[in-house]
């Protein structure tokens, strides 16, 4: 979490600051990149940094939490428009990341040596910490046409669809794909998890 000094900075200030981080991080991964390169670009002193951060990876996580909030609010925007369906919501949403320009190379460096830690941020798009916020987000799914039937189900196929969505948005950033090709392999794993994979008796 940033520091209060940073956080009580005129906001062109900080914007100047969050600018010249995003562009460290998006060169390079969290542990490759440089706090030297940070300040350099903000014009700022080191000694500053640390008043605003405790080091390069509280302010990375500064960042990819932001991030992950504004992704999470494109995700229940998507979920009204598809009235909670939660199949058509997730293919939009996935075409939504890997098309996604202002934040791309931030992203794919996330994406590419994701940790433990970088994981637990962004499956904060599919939960929350708060009751609150948890409700409002279940009560904007339509379960009617999930075959779960009670809350632990839901978590839990949420936790596959989430798993399913993270290693699509990897496999698109690690081997370069084609944003066709790589919708395509979501969709048929998307349309698997929908129809069920145990075949019916006829």
């Amino acid at each position: 979490m940033p520091k209060i000094t940073f956080i009580n900075l005129p906001e062109e200030k900080k914007q100047t600051l969050i600018v010249a981080m995003k562009k460290e991080f998006s060169r390079v991964p969290l542990y490759d990149a440089s706090i030297s390169n940070i300040v350099k670009t903000a014009n700022i002193p080191r000694g500053s940094f640390y008043q605003y951060f405790e080091d390069k990876e509280d302010a990375f996580f500064f960042l990819l939490n932001d991030l992950v909030m504004s992704i999470r609010n494109n995700f229940v925007v998507l979920l009204k428009k598809y009235d909670g369906d939660l199949f058509d919501t997730m293919i939009e949403f996935y075409q939504l990341i890997i098309m996604e320009e202002e934040d791309v190379h931030f992203l794919k460096n996330a994406f590419l040596n994701m940790t433990y830690k970088i994981e637990l941020s962004f499956s904060k798009i599919f939960r929350s910490q708060e009751t609150t916020k948890l409700s409002d987000f279940l009560s904007l799914l339509n379960t009617r046409n999930l075959n779960i039937s009670n809350h632990r189900e839901l978590f839990h196929l949420l936790q596959i669809i989430f798993t399913i969505t993270l290693r699509n948005v990897v496999e698109k950033f690690a081997k370069e794909l084609p944003t066709e090709d790589a919708l395509a392999n979501y969709k048929l794993e998307m349309n698997l998890l929908k129809n069920g994979l145990a075949r019916k008796d006829s």
